[in-house]
């Protein structure tokens, strides 16, 4: 084990309440283009893709076409849902006023989306010019391919290997281990389920919390952890 030279943070789900949003809309879509799908189920299976890549996924699942109007639909009444309703999660400027390492936000999200919603909860002037998505690398580069995570920690000039990630999804926990980073799994937004901590740590999450008080004093225990393996 290496110790912890830069934190990053997934978006959604982490630091806004946001992917609760996304699932009532898209599942909404769904059911109504001929697809029925619960909320949960669909934060369960998607939380964390792309629409667009959920909507291949669900293509070639069940075989059945989808409108190609469903993905500028979808963007229209989610921004606009995100707009009004989006709120940070339970104790994150607190969390983010301890943070003593470098750190940044590395999403699948927009920036422009990630712009309005991080000024919405107002931390975006936290982050600074530090905010990253893997959408402005390209559209096949997103979650859970590594990319994003990687052009992160190129930007501090940190190994990978000395990278945290906190993240909310599998399929954000896959993209984290891909990039041969460590990954902490969080399960307290609004759109958690009964296994979601299980999947977490089923894909790769070295522990997960549920409270983001809880973030610090795992980064200052994983920390202290490695430095015992590396003495």
């Amino acid at each position: 084990m290496t110790s912890i030279d830069l934190i990053i943070f997934d978006c959604d789900g982490v630091l806004v309440d946001s992917e609760i949003i996304a699932s009532e809309v898209e599942a909404g879509l769904l059911t109504e283009a001929g697809y029925p799908i619960s909320t949960l189920e669909m934060a369960e299976r998607f939380a964390g893709m792309t629409w667009h890549n959920t909507l291949l996924a669900i293509e070639k699942e069940a075989d059945i076409p989808l409108s190609a109007n469903l993905i500028s639909k979808n963007e229209a009444i989610l921004d606009q849902r995100l707009s009004s309703d989006v709120e940070i999660i339970e104790g994150v400027k607190p969390m983010l006023a301890q943070m003593k390492l470098p750190h940044c936000i590395c999403s699948n999200s927009t920036s422009k989306r990630l712009a309005m919603m991080l000024t919405k909860v107002g931390i975006k002037d936290h982050f600074g010019a530090h905010i990253y998505s893997a959408r402005d690398l390209g559209e096949d580069r997103v979650k859970p391919k590594p990319d994003i995570f990687l052009h992160g920690a190129k930007q501090f000039g940190v190994d990978p290997s000395r990278v945290l990630v906190i993240e909310d999804s599998v399929h954000g926990v896959h993209a984290a281990v891909a990039a041969g980073m460590r990954v902490v799994g969080f399960t307290g937004a609004s759109h958690t389920y009964p296994s979601h901590a299980d999947k977490l740590t089923e894909a790769g999450a070295e522990t997960v919390i549920s409270r983001m008080s809880a973030f610090p004093g795992v980064i200052a225990a994983l920390s202290e952890w490695s430095e015992t393996l590396m003495a």
